[in-house]
């Protein structure tokens, strides 16, 4: 497994690159092309123990991402005032990218959740019942793996679908924590080493097997408005995130949004294209069904 390589390589103390090399492999007669059709192939970093992989997320960083969540937290009442939001992706602009070695602005985060949530590519992203919404926020997500003293090491990036439910977000942007705890994906492949400074791809939504929304997906340092240093400083600078052994996976944000457009059905697929990730990531979603009232029992 990766997280194998991953702790062999820190062990060493070479790069995943040169552990890779130096890893005996076994050739599966199957291409990549033909495990993910046959929904064979698994994210790129996973835990063992899904209770020790931290999914969370940092928004408002990319150029251009505040108008959507703008629109959604303001009404023509506050039409001269600006958002928490605005006011947010300004402070990001203002003070994301400090000089190297040293701390700038912390942005919005959030949690979404554990290793339990993580969907493998190609499958279908269960949404509960009580979800007003379904739509894909396409994302870079850092992946980590936390050294024996907890040192966070950067294992690589991949291309991301955190999917939230932007409904309930737009009713009350306190409700933004509610959204959030929704399944996701990642890969289906990991670019280890530098991350390029421009990304450009494609976001799309296909239904029928004909694709109804199409825009494209910027992302790198040169579309944000914060370094990814100065994001990873501001999420393990919390030592909860740096516990031996676990694993972080934290989604960058985004700029593209299809719930500005349209809204998702069952059954539609999300794809991200991007071509310096390898293969597009993929998913289509589906409703679960939920018991309308949980109750707790009394011990």
């Amino acid at each position: 497994t990766t997280y194998l390589l991953a702790q062999e390589a820190i062990a060493a103390g070479h790069s995943l690159a040169t552990q890779i090399e130096n890893t005996p492999r076994i050739v599966e007669a199957d291409t990549l092309s033909d495990l993910l059709s046959q929904q064979r192939v698994l994210v790129p970093l996973d835990h063992p123990d899904p209770a020790h992989c931290y999914i969370t997320g940092t928004g408002l960083t990319h150029t251009g991402s505040a108008s959507t969540r703008d629109k959604m937290h303001s009404s023509d009442d506050d039409a001269e005032q600006l958002t928490d939001s605005m006011k947010m992706f300004r402070m990001g602009l203002e003070g994301g990218k400090p000089a190297p070695g040293t701390a700038g602005v912390q942005p919005e985060w959030f949690y979404k959740g554990d290793g339990s949530i993580v969907v493998a590519p190609q499958q279908p992203f269960p949404i509960p019942s009580f979800s007003l919404d379904a739509s894909e926020e396409p994302e870079l997500v850092g992946c980590y793996l936390n050294g024996p003293d907890g040192t966070p090491f950067r294992v690589g990036f991949a291309l991301g679908n955190e999917l939230s439910d932007h409904v309930t977000e737009r009713q009350n942007y306190l409700f933004l924590a509610h959204s959030k705890l929704r399944v996701c994906s990642f890969g289906p492949e990991l670019l280890i080493g530098d991350l390029p400074q421009d990304i450009q791809g494609t976001s799309r939504i296909i239904r029928d097997g004909e694709t109804v929304w199409q825009k494209p997906f910027l992302s790198g340092e040169a579309n944000m408005s914060h370094t990814i240093a100065n994001l990873e400083h501001h999420h393990f600078k919390y030592r909860l995130f740096r516990r031996a052994g676990d694993v972080n996976l934290h989604y960058f944000g985004t700029a593209t949004l299809s719930f500005a457009d349209m809204r998702t059905v069952e059954g539609d697929t999300f794809e991200i294209q991007v071509d310096a990730f390898g293969k597009p990531l993929s998913n289509p979603w589906q409703r679960v069904a939920e018991a309308d009232y949980f109750a707790v029992e009394q011990l």
